[in-house]
């Protein structure tokens, strides 16, 4: 069996709070949601105040950055671009978004979350998520998940002779 680092419950949180706080003290309400490292969620936020559209788009800044591996507003970056730009709609799953404020936690070379912000202009989505994020790899700790999914098959038992 393949085993996952992800974030977990705790790390989530605390992205959270750290993102609440700072949004506070500038005064703006944002959507905030943290993913695991498949894309789905561990934890949201939606302050007073903030946009209902914003909790869609929050949760799939998260997703897109999960499974990207890549802040979101590269994906965007990239859509938009004149001559190597492509449809969104190419990635193949209405969840992927391009906008800036989802952004992918990185643990020992692997994506472990994502931490997204929304309801916000997007350099403000995008320096929210980053706190988030970092608020997640200076705590250094991760959970070990086991996968649902083999890697290889099992390894059969010697037989005795």
């Amino acid at each position: 069996m393949r085993t996952f680092l992800t974030i977990d419950y705790a790390e989530a949180r605390r992205a959270i709070d750290v993102i609440v706080e700072k949004a506070l003290q500038m005064q703006k309400p944002a959507v905030i949601a943290v993913a695991d490292c498949h894309g789905e969620l561990i934890a949201f936020a939606r302050m007073d105040g903030a946009p209902v559209s914003s909790i869609r788009v929050a949760a799939n800044k998260a997703w897109t950055a999960a499974r990207e591996r890549k802040p979101t507003k590269d994906i965007g970056d990239k859509v938009k671009h004149p001559e190597k730009g492509f449809d969104i709609a190419y990635y193949g799953d209405p969840k992927f978004v391009g906008w800036g404020g989802g952004i992918p936690v990185w643990k020992d070379g692997e994506v472990v979350g994502a931490v997204a912000v929304s309801g916000l202009p997007s350099v403000e989505d995008i320096a929210l998520a980053t706190l988030g994020v970092e608020s997640i790899t200076a705590s250094g700790k991760s959970q070990s998940h086991k996968s649902a999914h083999s890697a290889a098959p099992p390894a059969m038992p010697e037989s005795a002779p």
